[in-house]
């Protein structure tokens, strides 16, 4: 079977696997995830989140976009949309593919962040299973400035997962910088009333999430992952100062947002429900789909600073 019926056949498995998303949680069998490994190098394999991509395809003549990028290497045409492509070695540091290379390379084309870009990449290799909890969380010695959001282990292999939000803010700085946002005073006041709790493994989301609320002068809780999210949940609730709204990302190591929400809900009377918001570069269907089924109020795209500000909002008005 080649790699792109795989990749489809990925898909609708996943579509179907969805829809049984809170009984297969409940029961405590597996929560997998399938990712998609490829090569930048002829050396350590990287992943990507099949449901991050919406293609696969070998290499193509590309238009020539001025005054772009160095990474940004051409324009294809995608069922009727102009779409750019990333030589995505460039773009995390390493040297670019060459004529000769990009003959026999592929291109992975992407929804993130509601839009379309396609990805130069020297191979693919295969679609894997695992599982969030089994996905390590990168060396802090690796710095504010690696690529990289997991680490997981396959076949005695260390495959690194990318950081596709950060990798895009290198190549479009401005989209890190979100429009001004304008609420009324009571608006205001009353996000200020609020324990706020923001959940991100990427750094560039979480300066997204940190700068809509330090903007409006509210206070917030931040942490990278599910786990520390939860811990920190039931600390405030003993405190008596329990979370009113959560944000949480759902690809992320350890405790994905999926799960992190679900054991939110099942969690009894040991945490005072909060508003639950998952928020997600997937910008598909099926992952808001299963947002709602594991017991999330809200699920959105990245990022638009005025729609989650006014999500936020809707929480207020229920916790």
């Amino acid at each position: 079977m080649s790699l792109l019926a795989a990749w489809y056949r990925s898909a609708v498995t996943l579509s179907s696997k969805l829809l049984t998303g809170c009984k297969v949680m409940a029961e405590g069998t597996k929560h997998p995830q399938k990712l998609l490994l490829f090569y930048l190098t002829n050396q350590r394999p990287f992943g990507l989140g099949t449901l991050k991509i919406r293609e696969i395809m070998p290499f193509v003549p590309l238009t020539r976009l001025p005054h772009s990028h160095s990474a940004v290497i051409g324009t294809m045409s995608f069922r009727g949309s102009a779409v750019p492509v990333i030589d995505m070695a460039a773009a995390v540091g390493y040297p670019p593919l060459t004529e000769d290379e990009r003959k026999t390379a592929s291109i992975i084309v992407t929804d993130i962040q509601r839009q379309e870009i396609g990805f130069l990449v020297r191979s693919v290799r295969k679609i894997i299973e695992t599982e969030w909890k089994d996905v390590l969380p990168p060396p802090r010695s690796l710095g504010d400035k690696a690529f990289i959001t997991g680490l997981v282990n396959f076949e005695d292999q260390i495959v690194q997962l990318l950081d596709v939000e950060l990798l895009l803010a290198r190549v479009y700085p401005e989209s890190i910088n979100p429009r001004e946002v304008v609420l009324t005073d009571v608006q205001r006041e009353i996000l200020k009333g609020l324990n706020i709790l923001l959940v991100d493994d990427s750094q560039v989301a979480r300066k997204q999430l940190s700068d809509a609320l330090d903007s409006k002068d509210v206070s917030y809780f931040v942490t990278t992952n599910g786990r520390d999210a939860l811990d920190l949940m039931l600390n405030a609730n003993r405190d008596g100062k329990p979370i009113n709204i959560l944000v949480s990302d759902i690809e992320m190591p350890g405790l994905d947002g999926y799960e992190l929400t679900f054991d939110v809900r099942d969690s009894g009377n040991a945490l005072k429900q909060p508003y639950i918001i998952l928020h997600t570069s997937l910008n598909s269907e099926m992952s808001v789909s299963y947002a709602k089924q594991v017991g999330a109020d809200e699920a959105l795209t990245k990022f638009d600073a005025e729609e989650l500000l006014h999500a936020m909002l809707r929480g207020a008005e229920q916790v």
